[in-house]
């Protein structure tokens, strides 16, 4: 390559879950080979800034953009429809709003994955209960009921359209499920449904499998997570493929390759579960 690859990247915080995913980006395309200069762009979570970042990217010019987070994503497939793409930290592949210039790494994990972890850490468990907004798309939950039928499950899902039906909604659940299995939804999950989620959980010796560790330190079972890090250089992985020629359309976006789980040991013993050791000794982070 004759000159530099010029690498714009529009972040959407300076969190540390960005900036890791930022040094792996970084450090995928440096191993790669590839030359490439880099131009910063943080919007700190202000959708205000989005004009203003996007019109520097146009005077710079840009070989790919690194979007990180959905602000940045959803922001840079909003205003630069003719650019290359790589998204990183989004929900999911709805982040990319369909974007035919645009691919990357989301951050919901597939059902698949999530029924094979929680048979490790809940062998005994067959009737996994989820809470979801009336916006969770119907092909979404057949396609989880089917993914937990494969695993030798039965998903219970009920939908709620606001917080205040949660609690009548977590009854109904109580009486069929063994374990609650916490989806990414901007309705159900939220700082302030929280504690509501965990105090039911807890009361009724039904185990909720958070989305984060931050959940996990607050009183779930376990939660799946991602390694930042990793996900950064899967990205770069897909901007040297862009960069070296291979259209954005010929790589679908994926889910995070790269799986890690923290556990509350005070949370299983209070629900009389015992965690295998060798899960035990796997976990990122263990809340005991």
């Amino acid at each position: 390559m004759a000159r530099s690859a010029r690498i714009a990247v529009v972040v959407s915080h300076d969190d540390a879950p960005y900036k890791e995913a930022l040094a792996g980006f970084q450090k995928s395309v440096e191993r790669s080979g590839v030359k490439a200069g880099y131009h910063l762009h943080f919007l700190q979570g202000d959708a205000g800034r989005a004009r203003a970042a996007l019109e520097r990217v146009r005077q710079q010019g840009a070989d790919v953009v690194f979007a990180i987070g959905s602000l940045a994503a959803q922001t840079a497939g909003r205003g630069l429809p003719e650019t290359p793409i790589v998204a990183g930290l989004v929900l999911n592949a709805d982040d990319l709003g369909g974007a035919g210039n645009a691919t990357g790494v989301f951050l919901e994990l597939p059902a698949e994955t999530e029924f094979v972890w929680l048979k490790r850490f809940l062998p005994g468990q067959k009737n996994v209960g989820v809470l979801h907004s009336r916006a969770r798309s119907p092909v979404w939950i057949r396609a989880a009921a089917q993914a937990a039928k494969a695993a030798g499950l039965t998903l219970h899902a009920r939908s709620v359209e606001s917080p205040t039906e949660i609690p009548d909604a977590l009854e109904s659940l109580g009486s069929r499920a063994d374990v609650l299995w916490g989806v990414p939804d901007s309705v159900v999950i939220t700082p302030q449904t929280a504690k509501p989620i965990l105090l039911f959980s807890l009361r009724n010796r039904i185990p909720f499998v958070g989305l984060s560790r931050s959940w996990v330190r607050a009183g779930a079972l376990y939660a799946l997570d991602r390694d930042y890090a990793d996900i950064g250089e899967q990205c770069g992985g897909m901007a040297v493929r862009i960069l070296r020629g291979t259209p954005v359309s010929a790589i679908p976006p994926e889910p995070a390759r790269k799986v890690v789980y923290a556990v509350n040991l005070k949370t299983a013993r209070h629900m009389k579960l015992n965690i295998p050791e060798p899960l035990v000794r796997g976990a990122v982070e263990i809340v005991e």
